[in-house]
């Protein structure tokens, strides 16, 4: 069968004399294809009936179909009254993303009520269903999720201790992006709901929100599910859950809940479940995502001018969702990640295998999605189903066939991850099945773009010969093609003009010709023409016969379906013990694509590879965003963070560049987590548990008491959770109230911090907090430099931004004052204040002027911390070491000399 292109179908006839071959449709020349529906997807008629009872029907398949999922959701409707709560289904035809409540079905399994929310049309991508569940009395704080994708068959299954503020819920549930949250009635009885439920309702108002009896989180059928549904090879996770009792408890009611909604079940051990402890990747809350930009742009949503666009250069969905998922949750290990790094580096290095490998992956069709139908058996048969489940057959050859083309690029690589993928795919299951598939299906059968291509691959799929009434069927659907072609062949005759045979899922075949043709009689098409429509130059439309060819053609389909249908269940029911190699698949697919990405990415700048130790060193760093967005390279500075100098108070003017500053630090830091390289000429990080960040986001006035509370509210959250592995960036914190204040509890919250071992950036404007490295020998002050301009045209002079990183703090102590010169305030008000100003600094700094008691402990803590951090981390040889510690000698005896110096409070 040769390959069916955009403009035309040309097909040729099988060699076999049988009379059971089949002959296929002679031509449609000039034949154009309306991409509605796109490749392989099902027409939009109105086939979802039953199929019709055969002899040689297939009773049970152990398959699902793509509507499954994607179209039969059932809609959940939850209403109370005063004498009960019911739980309302109503099966409706949509797709999981929307929310409608529709009318309702009493005496349903699940009793329980639902908090209504607007619509999740925002969350285009958003597949997945979690169920919450918390210990009650003295089991308060432990809470138990489990999730599952309805577009990937696996259960993610987690239990945790939390606090009160519930952060590790709420951030893992950030990263979710769930379609529905799934709770115990029990938890938000009137009048007496959890703190749990009122904060997750609070913070996914978006989402559905589900509650069903507490009687469906039950541990012991939890247990039992993932004994029966749990592949082989990930059956190891029954060790770890066994004894979790609340994670068991939700695995249990979000699979009822979603068979119950999907109205199919899963086969027996058909799904992937992984148990995931909050201790193995570094948690990021979502405030902090939203301020860092990581996935979405705060200005415009559909720009990439994120972390994620700057870093995805990825080729198939899976490995898309897997780049979002380790953004928002770094890795902690620092040897796994080094595995990262290799690889990484290795691709860049042998950069003909790089573009072989990338080749590969591009052709990979989404394998997740594929594998979670393919593990659903439908409780019903349709025309739909039976299509769909055709079509997923083609995707599986499609993919089992690019195994062989991934080895062979993945065969020279000697890194341990990519040597360890090759072995993966030596798996010998995929060989078997693919011999099975092309013991049925025609060899030259492939995943081919447009609905039109996609329709023909799955009439003519199965072999001839192998079902003598699908033969006919299909003789008979390519007589009617060829009538349909004919007869608008006969039309332009008949009017002289040029009408081409043009093809949608939603229309079938229909005509179209120029709208400037000057055949055209009048400027009116013969009255023989039905359901015209002109888009830009092109008139569409069709005629009474060719809709009646049309319900022929289709009437025709449902028998080719049918019958292909029945074979491919049988082929399917013998392939289906070997199904779950395409687990191995999918996260070597998935993996590699990422590290791809990230090696794409090094191509288009000049990253660097980092390195992991107790200190945050980044030399000549630049923001990897602002880079992408930029005409020019952004100006690079550099970052020295240890546990002695562990707080960095960080000043400047307004838009000197603070604020993308921090951004950047925090950016690298997940760069480097992930498995990336990052925007430095060299880097070295300490591996940060938990990243939290304190960013202002509007200055407006009228809203400075709203913006003063999320910034206590803020605060609060990083005082509550932030541990001596933190990273923590503050911009601006206090700005909301007077300046007394502000001070206060910015002083505050930095003694507070200053106990911790986690590193701090903190930028801000109250100069006076400079003034705390007096006390603290742990606080560095760098500033951002200015320079002074003098315009031409007058005595005023102007600031000019240099972006340039210095060690001390700012001289610019009045640069609010120069901005309110440019303004049209009086000079005598200027000049008042600047004199107020002048005397209030003078004041503060005598109060808060150094001793030379605090500055020899100082020079000795510093000391004392540079000879830790070179025991720990020096890699010189005797002689640079000699030198080195020389040095710190000398500069040890300049500080005390420096010291010594300073005048006493008496002699002040």
């Amino acid at each position: 069968m040769e390959e069916v292109s955009a403009a035309s179908i040309s097909f040729s006839a099988p060699s076999s004399s049988s009379p059971c071959a089949e002959r296929r449709p002679r031509g449609l020349l000039g034949l154009e294809q309306t991409p509605a529906g796109g490749g392989g997807d099902p027409p939009t008629s109105s086939d979802e009936q039953p199929l019709r009872p055969q002899r040689d029907r297939v009773s049970q398949s152990y398959f699902g179909d793509k509507s499954s999922y994607a179209e039969n959701i059932s809609t959940v409707n939850l209403t109370s009254s005063s004498s009960n709560r019911a739980l309302h289904i109503s099966r409706v035809r949509k797709t999981p993303l929307s929310t409608t409540r529709t009318g309702c079905r009493n005496g349903t399994p699940f009793m329980g009520y639902s908090v209504t929310s607007s619509s999740v049309s925002a969350h285009n991508a958003a597949s997945v269903i979690v169920a919450v569940i918390e210990g009650r009395g003295l089991a308060r704080g432990e809470v138990g999720m489990a999730s599952i994708d309805l577009k990937n068959p696996e259960v993610v299954v987690s239990q945790f201790a939390d606090n009160t503020t519930y952060a590790k819920v709420i951030t893992k549930l950030r990263i979710l992006a769930p379609l529905e949250i799934i709770m115990s009635n029990t938890a938000c009885d009137t009048g007496n709901a959890t703190k749990l439920f009122s904060l997750i309702t609070e913070n996914f108002k978006n989402v559905t929100f589900t509650t069903v009896q507490r009687k469906y989180f039950n541990e012991m059928k939890g247990l039992e599910y993932i004994e029966q549904l749990c592949t082989p090879e990930f059956s190891t996770v029954l060790m770890e859950v066994q004894s979790k009792y609340y994670c068991l408890a939700a695995v249990a009611a979000v699979l009822k809940y979603v068979e119950f909604i999907q109205n199919s079940v899963y086969a027996p051990k058909s799904l992937k479940i992984s148990f995931h402890g909050s201790e193995q990747t570094a948690m990021i809350d979502s405030t902090s995502a939203i301020n860092l930009e990581l996935i979405t742009n705060n200005r415009n949503s559909r720009n990439g001018h994120t972390l994620f666009g700057v870093l995805n250069y990825t080729k198939t969905p899976g490995g898309s969702r897997r780049l979002r998922s380790n953004i928002l949750e770094p890795l902690i290990d620092a040897d796994t990640i080094n595995t990262r790094l290799d690889s990484v580096q290795e691709l860049l290095q042998e950069e003909e295998l790089f573009l072989c490998l990338q080749s590969v992956i591009s052709r990979f069709l989404d394998t997740d999605q594929l594998l979670s139908v393919l593990v659903q058996i439908p409780k019903q048969d349709t025309v739909n189903a039976s299509e769909s489940k055709i079509t997923n057959l083609i995707y599986l050859k499609h993919t089992l066939e690019l195994v062989e083309p991934l080895k062979d690029a993945l065969k020279s690589y000697k890194t341990p991850l990519l040597k360890a993928y090759y072995s993966s795919l030596e798996d010998n299951r995929f060989g078997v099945i693919l011999e099975k598939i092309k013991t049925v299906i025609n060899d030259d059968t492939r995943y081919t773009k447009g609905c039109l291509n996609m329709r023909t691959q799955k009439c003519y799929a199965v072999k001839p010969n192998i079902n003598e009434f699908l033969d006919i069927a299909r003789r008979t659907y390519t007589e009617i093609v060829d009538d349909i072609a004919g007869m608008i062949a006969q039309l332009a005759e008949k009017y002289n003009l040029p009408l081409k045979t043009s093809f949608s899922s939603a229309r079938g075949f229909f005509i179209q010709m120029s709208a400037d043709c000057a055949a055209i009689h009048n400027g009116q098409l013969p009255s023989e023409f039905t359901k015209i429509t002109k888009m830009k130059n092109v008139y569409s439309f069709t005629s009474q016969d060719l809709m009646k060819m049309n319900e022929r053609c289709q009437e025709s389909l449902r028998e080719i379906y049918h019958m292909t249908y029945l074979i491919v269940c049988k082929l399917l029911s013998e392939i289906y013990e070997h199904i779950h190699c395409l687990y191995k698949l999918s996260d070597a697919v998935s993996m590699l694509d990422m590290l791809q990405s990230f090696a794409h990415a090094c191509t288009l700048s000049d990253y660097a590879r980092p390195e992991f130790t107790d200190t945050l060193a980044i030399k000549e760093g630049w923001h990897p965003v602002l880079e992408k967005i930029s005409l020019e390279k952004p100006v690079s500075n550099n970052t020295y963070i240890t546990e002695g100098s562990n707080f960095i108070i960080i000043t400047g003017p307004n838009m000197s560049g603070k604020s993308t500053y921090l951004k950047q630090i925090a950016l690298s830091q997940i760069m480097a987590q992930i498995g990336s390289f990052v925007p430095a000429e060299y880097s070295s990080f300490r591996i940060a548990e938990q990243i939290f960040t304190r960013i202002g986001m509007d200055d407006d006035i009228e809203t400075n008491s709203s913006t003063f509370m999320k910034e206590m509210k803020e605060i609060a959250y990083i005082i509550q959770n932030a541990n001596d592995r933190s990273l923590i960036i503050i911009d601006e914190l206090g700005r909301g109230t007077s300046a007394e204040e502000g001070i206060g509890i910015c002083y505050a919250v930095c003694e507070y911090l200053l106990n911790l071992k986690a590193f701090t950036l903190f930028a801000t404007h109250f100069l006076e907090l400079c003034q705390i490295d007096a006390l603290y020998p742990n606080v560095e002050n760098n500033y951002f430099e200015v320079q002074h301009v003098r315009s031409s045209y007058g005595s005023r002079e102007k600031i000019a931004y240099t972006y340039i990183l210095s060690k001390g703090h700012t001289e610019e102590k009045n640069y609010g004052l120069k901005a309110a010169e440019v303004s049209s305030l009086p000079p005598s008000i200027i000049q008042d204040a600047k004199e107020i100003i002048t005397l209030i600094s003078r004041q503060m700094s005598k109060q808060q002027r150094s001793t030379p008691e605090t500055l020899k402990k100082k020079a000795i803590y510093h000391l004392a911390n540079r000879l830790v951090q070179t025991a720990r981390n020096s890699r010189l040889d005797p002689d640079s070491l000699r030198i080195y510690l020389k040095g710190l000698k000398k500069k040890y005896e300049t500080d005390c000399l420096a010291s010594e110096q300073v005048p006493t409070e008496d002699q002040q």
